[in-house]
């Protein structure tokens, strides 16, 4: 009985030290990833952007400005076809409105589609907010995205949702997410990947290139704290 006590206290503690090296390694590229990407102080100076994209989607080219301050807001204009529409999430509610789509009035969004959109109102990295929203992460090893060997992160928020983080160990930047979300009552899989990082005068390093369902993002101008009236993410008259 002595032995089989020995041999189970030696198991409980290489479990011990499994884990603390788990926990410890992923700690250290949260840690170097931060700081790739400016540090937590720049980002936390942040409280309002404005940004100019072009989007390339099956021959067409649409251009987007987008309006955000943080945890609060979020708009983001859209002309395609000489047509122009916009987007609009608070903490509450959200409207679209795409003409291009047939759309003739602002239509508000779903209460899911809401729910699942407030993860945007962030402008904090990620791995800066986690933890005071109450997210649980885990290290799950490693994966190829093409061609380079990432660390594989996993996030879950308080409501179950999970998103999984490829992190590059080169230089610690994020270049692929992935996530199950509901759209009208379907799980779906959405794939983002990330490039370009580029750091801006305010300290920040930011991705100008980005490629997801939409389509292949380019950040044409971005800019830190400017002045954002509350008028603009409310509906026209």
């Amino acid at each position: 009985m002595k032995n089989i006590n020995k041999s189970l206290f030696l198991g409980l503690l290489l479990s011990a030290s499994s884990f603390a090296a788990i926990s410890q390694t992923l700690d250290e590229i949260i840690a170097k990833h931060t700081e790739a990407v400016g540090g937590k102080a720049n980002w936390n100076k942040i409280k309002t952007l404005k940004m100019e994209s072009v989007i390339k989607a099956q021959g067409a080219e649409i251009h987007t400005t987008t309006f955000q301050v943080d945890k609060k807001a979020m708009r983001e204009n859209i002309t395609l076809m000489g047509m122009s529409g916009f987007s609009i999430i608070t903490n509450t509610e959200g409207w679209e409105f795409m003409p291009f789509q047939g759309q003739a009035k602002p239509e508000a969004m779903t209460a899911d589609d809401v729910k699942n959109a407030q993860d945007e109102l962030n402008i904090q990295d990620e791995f800066m907010t986690y933890a005071e929203q109450g997210k649980k992460i885990e290290l799950i090893g490693k994966d190829d995205v093409d061609g380079t060997e990432c660390f594989k992160i996993k996030m879950t928020d308080k409501n179950g949702k999970e998103t999984t983080y490829y992190i590059d160990p080169s230089n610690y930047y994020l270049i692929k997410q992935t996530n199950k979300m509901k759209a009208d009552g379907k799980e779906v899989e959405n794939s983002i990947t990330y490039g370009d990082y580029k750091k801006v005068p305010e300290g920040i390093v930011y991705p100008m290139s980005i490629n997801g369902g939409m389509g292949e993002v380019q950040i044409v101008k971005l800019e830190i704290n400017p002045v954002i009236e509350d008028s603009v993410f409310k509906l026209p008259n």
